[in-house]
């Protein structure tokens, strides 16, 4: 855009200076495409295009305005500078996968808990710049805000709180409790830098092999004894329908024995002699022990 002015300033000059013998259409020529070139120039050097989800800082002869330009196409001074700053949200990832972190290489964070212990962490955080925030960044911070400012501060501060925790709590129940500690802390000084912090990720926490050894080998036990108890609880079940179903058999066999009396056994027996008397098959009747009677058919 300045080389386009500074193209069209020396035309018109060529144009205006060149000899009388020189034909008035080539003079005249250069000179318009000069003009032409020069208002380009000053065209293309004066509008800017702000990207969205960015805003633009001016800045002219290194001093920088307090206002930003947000998304779109804005008149400026075609000598200033329009730094852009991406104010959408962030993510900055520190793992020790390579080439799964914003570093090449493992680039977890670890840290010392209460315990003693030194235990990796993955971790992600999500933030965005704080666009009228941008000015006072681009003079005390620069546009690479990312190294400057984020992964110092949030290693540190994961570190920080580490201590507060043993790598048992970190790995398991008070894990939630370790990241909004951090989070409350680390927002803090965003908020001092410009910065909107939105969340704080811990995607991973390795222990050292003795401690994951025994972390499993006590959850292993919590699980088999779980598993005992459940076993327990059935044959307790079992054993208890066993004892009532046995109830209600002697219950009913009792109810059976107190309603039989002689005169109804005897009635019993009547009415089943008297039955067999009238089958034609032949029959042997038994009473006390003795043969009474022989019927033949």
């Amino acid at each position: 855009m300045i080389v386009l002015c500074i193209l069209g300033a020396l035309l018109v000059v060529v144009g205006r200076t060149l000899p009388q013998v020189v034909p008035v259409a080539v003079r005249g020529g250069l000179t318009a495409v000069g003009a032409l070139f020069f208002v380009i120039g000053i065209l293309a050097a004066t509008i800017r295009q702000v990207d969205a989800g960015a805003v633009g800082v001016v800045k002219i002869f290194g001093n920088v305005r307090e206002d930003v330009l947000e998304s779109g196409l804005h008149l400026v001074n075609p000598f200033a500078d329009v730094v852009p700053f991406d104010v959408r949200t962030h993510a900055y990832t520190m793992s020790a996968v390579a080439d799964e972190g914003d570093k090449a290489g493992d680039d977890a964070i670890r840290v010392l808990t209460a315990d003693g212990l030194e235990v990796t962490i993955d971790v992600t955080v999500l933030y965005k710049p704080l666009a009228a925030q941008a000015p006072r960044m681009l003079k005390e911070v620069g546009v690479d805000y990312e190294n400057v400012l984020v992964r110092p501060l949030a290693r540190t501060r994961f570190r920080d709180h580490a201590v507060a925790f043993s790598a048992v709590d970190l790995y398991s129940q008070k894990r939630e409790a370790y990241q909004q500690a951090v989070f409350a802390s680390l927002d803090a000084d965003f908020k001092a830098k410009g910065l909107v912090l939105e969340q704080v990720l811990v995607r991973d926490i390795k222990l050292p092999d003795s401690v994951k050894q025994a972390i499993e080998a006590k959850i292993n036990a919590e699980q088999e004894s779980q598993k005992m108890q459940f076993v327990l609880d059935k044959e307790r079940q079992e054993a208890e329908r066993k004892r009532v179903e046995a109830q209600g058999i002697a219950d009913s066999q009792r109810i059976v024995a107190e309603s039989l009396s002689a005169p109804l056994l005897q009635y019993e027996q009547i009415k089943a002699l008297k039955e067999l008397a009238g089958s034609t098959n032949a029959k042997i009747v038994l009473t006390d022990g003795k043969t009474a009677t022989l019927l033949q058919p």
